[in-house]
């Protein structure tokens, strides 16, 4: 039926997808991914716009034809006069005074520049004054990574402080690692796909850390709900509630990813697409990819690693044993004896009840009373004024 499909189970928390007990396959294939992003870097390295490699740029009207014959009067030009050098982007940009095209070069000398200038002029049919070029030196593009990775250290220095007070260590070492994983295989797409490195690329790349950081947040707030006490449970092992955890929180997430992506895609497609702007094409590029692959991260890397640190914890190393030996004893049959009642139906579930003698048994259920017996007597009695004794009768 339609309302038992997945869709519905995924609103409902009820899928029960087993993410955590696969955790192994997606480390595996995470560990697989960064290899790869980084092989990438090391052979095919980035590809830096002239804000970081340096070079030259020409902005030309839009009046002269389509932005292909801008480039092949451009290109045309730089052969004459360029030494060899061509056109590495054209995009077209709009302005105050019009739209026009901006082409971009390698690095030129300064009388190669100008030479340059006039050519492009016969090529295109217009005016020298109508073109404007400008010169970009590398430098500038290295003070720009400096500051974006100071801005980065100190963001994850913030970031650990936060999740440390918040939540706990462990909790904040799998939140930035999983904010890593996001951040190189974000560049890894860039430099197997070659997309161009722009100074907007940077500052979407310390954007989308804030998007992976809010989705980890989502989901390890879950975590710790259904983990609260869960030493006092022995129901479940701390991989089970975490795991029941990013199945109610799965929906949300992509809802959250969804929402998120589609005026990034706007901003993207029509932004960049259809007006032509450069600078958003650069900006929602790098946006949209690492928004997606924050919530693969989150909910793959994140709440997986989580698990495998909280199971070197001593208290819920003993925990765990405690879950899978009483799930043991019952299996074997030896949940009930003579002397003890034997599991009770509660809207179709069995719970054992709290004296039954297995290894697990004798913990109660988060937020249950303290198991004993209780007085046959008032509630409430006085400290000390009748214990077990019917009616509260007073010791003699």
């Amino acid at each position: 039926m339609a309302e038992n499909g997945l869709a519905s189970r995924l609103y409902n928390g009820e899928a029960g997808l087993n993410v955590i007990g696969r955790r192994k396959l997606w480390f595996s294939v995470a560990g697989v991914l960064v290899l790869i992003a980084i092989l990438s870097f090391s052979i095919r390295g980035f590809s830096l716009g002239i804000e970081f490699a340096g070079g030259n740029s020409f902005q030309v009207p839009a009046s002269v034809g389509t932005l292909e014959e801008a480039e092949r009067g451009v290109n045309a030009a730089l052969a004459a006069e360029g030494g060899g050098v061509e056109v590495v982007t054209a995009q077209k940009v709009g302005g105050t005074g019009g739209d026009s095209y901006e082409l971009r070069t390698g690095q030129l000398r300064p009388e190669q520049a100008t030479a340059v200038e006039a050519k492009i002029a016969d090529e295109l049919g217009i005016q020298p004054s109508q073109i404007s070029g400008n010169q970009v030196s590398e430098a500038w593009g290295s003070q720009v990574t400096e500051r974006a990775i100071l801005g980065l250290i100190i963001f994850i220095a913030l970031v650990m402080v936060y999740l440390i007070l918040r939540f706990e260590w462990r909790m904040a070492v799998a939140a930035v690692s999983s904010l890593f994983m996001n951040l190189i295989l974000t560049a890894g797409i860039y430099s197997l796909v070659g997309f161009e490195v722009t100074p907007s690329t940077i500052i979407g790349f310390l954007t989308i850390l804030g998007f992976a950081l809010y989705d980890v947040v989502v989901v390890f707030d879950k975590v710790q709900e259904n983990t609260r006490g869960i030493t006092a449970n022995n129901n479940q092992t701390y991989g089970e509630a975490a795991n029941l955890a990013v199945n109610q929180s799965l929906m949300r997430s992509l809802n959250t990813s969804v929402v998120a992506l589609l005026p990034v895609g706007g901003l993207l497609f029509i932004g960049a697409g259809l007006l032509g702007a450069g600078t958003l094409k650069d900006l929602g590029l790098v946006l949209f990819v690492g928004m997606a692959v924050a919530f693969l991260t989150s909910i793959l890397v994140a709440s997986p690693l989580l698990v495998l640190l909280k199971n070197y914890d001593p208290r819920i190393q003993a925990h765990n044993k405690r879950v899978l030996s009483r799930r043991g004893a019952l299996s074997r049959g030896e949940g009930t004896t003579k002397s003890t009642p034997g599991p009770v139906q509660t809207d179709g579930v069995d719970e054992v009840d709290p004296e039954t003698p297995a290894l697990a048994g004798a913990s109660p259920k988060v937020g249950a009373r303290p198991a004993g017996k209780r007085p046959t007597g008032a509630r409430g009695g006085r400290p000390g004024g009748g214990g077990n004794r019917p009616g509260g009768a007073k010791r003699r």
